[in-house]
Formats: structure tokens, sequence, C-alpha cells
């Protein structure tokens, strides 16, 4: 039985992990019969959105991975903690969680910082060779640590900052995947793309086998 580590970015889609691209992860990994390890970096938000609103909860303060802690059912362990030696592959899913807290991307574009956590456990994974997947926003960070292939559907504007951070950005659909072979790494656009969950959901079980059949 292959295990697999899945990386969340807090709960919910503007401050936190995409909880459908989460979800779906957790259930095309269980329906492949693979073990989840889940975790999440002990830090703070880097702001707490209102979701039916779209405003900044000022003054409001949450945690990265009490928030993930949510989708998970409370089983989940920091980031901190994780290491190629615990899992065979790793899966990053989407939401604006991963372009604001497990990076700056949201606000700094292609000059981003990745989180430390985040950019350690993503070195490690490929320098022992073990493949990563990664759905929506998140490819953006293999982009910018090892200037890798991926797919983040179609905006220009993101395409782009992929360019500029030493990235190639390859166009696809929502049900498609894009397989970098040099960087073991899979990509899926997700919610990037304007798309039904149903869609999201095809597209997520395709990177996830295509990331258990590198797993050696």
């Amino acid at each position: 039985m292959p295990k697999v580590g899945v990386v969340l970015s807090g709960c919910g889609v503007f401050d936190g992990a995409e909880i459908h691209e989460s979800v779906l992860t957790l259930l095309a990994l269980d329906k492949a019969g693979a073990e989840i390890l889940c975790f999440a970096p002990d830090i703070p938000q880097t702001h707490v959105i209102q979701h039916n609103t779209g405003a900044i909860a000022t003054g409001e303060t949450r945690n990265v991975l009490s928030e993930a802690a949510r989708i998970t059912r409370g089983v989940i362990e920091p980031l901190s903690n994780a290491h190629p030696s615990l899992m065979d592959a790793i899966i990053f899913p989407g939401g604006f969680g991963v372009a604001k807290n497990l990076s700056s991307f949201a606000f700094q574009g292609a000059d981003c910082t990745i989180e430390p956590d985040v950019a350690r456990i993503l070195r490690d994974m490929h320098s022992w060779e073990k493949p990563i997947g990664m759905a929506c926003i998140s490819p953006v960070i293999a982009a910018k640590l090892f200037g890798a292939e991926v797919t983040i559907g179609n905006d220009p504007a993101t395409a782009e900052a992929i360019r500029q951070m030493g990235g190639k950005h390859i166009e696809k659909g929502v049900t498609e995947i894009h397989v970098d072979d040099a960087h073991r790494i899979v990509t899926t656009p997700a919610y990037m793309c304007e798309a039904s969950v149903s869609e999201v959901a095809i597209g997520i079980e395709r990177m996830v086998h295509a990331v258990l059949d590198m797993v050696r």
C-alpha cells in the first residue's frame, strides 16, 4: 500500500485549501488503496476572508494547521514532521492558501517566496526521486523551486509568471493532467478553470493515478 502525503494550506478557497479539491484528492487516494498522511504548516494564516462576502475579516486570526484539521477530521500533523522516509509521494491541492500561506505568490507573483517547510519537503522529495502531485494554483511552487513544466489551465497572467520563474507552462483543460517526467511532477488545473465539481474530480483523479503510477 503506497503512503501519500497531502499538504493543505488551511480551510476555504479564498484564504486556505480549496475544500472540493482537498476532499477529491483524499477520495481518489482512498479509492486507489493508498494510505494518506495529512500535513499543514503550523503557522498563522496571512489573513482571514469572509467567504460569503469576500471581505477581509479585520482583526481575526486563524492557524493554518488548525483550519486544515477541519478537512481531515482532526487527523493531521505539522508539516515540520514530514519527511520523505514517511511517504512514497506527496500531493498539494490548491486554493488561495497555497498562494497566501504556503507562498507569497498572491502578493509578489514571480518574485514570491516559499514557506520554508514547504520548500524543504518538496526539495527533499525531489532529491529522493519521489513523485509530486499538484492541483490548481499549487504548480507555481514547483515552477519557482525547480523550473518545472506544469499546467495551471490557461490563465495568461499566471502562465507568464511561471515563465518568469523559470518554469514552462503547458495549457491543459480541467479534466487533463500534465506530467513532467524529468522532475516527476504531475499537475492538473482543477478550479483554475471555470468548471463543475464533477469535471474537477476527473482531473484530480487522473493526477492521483499518475502520481501513484510513478511510485517505485
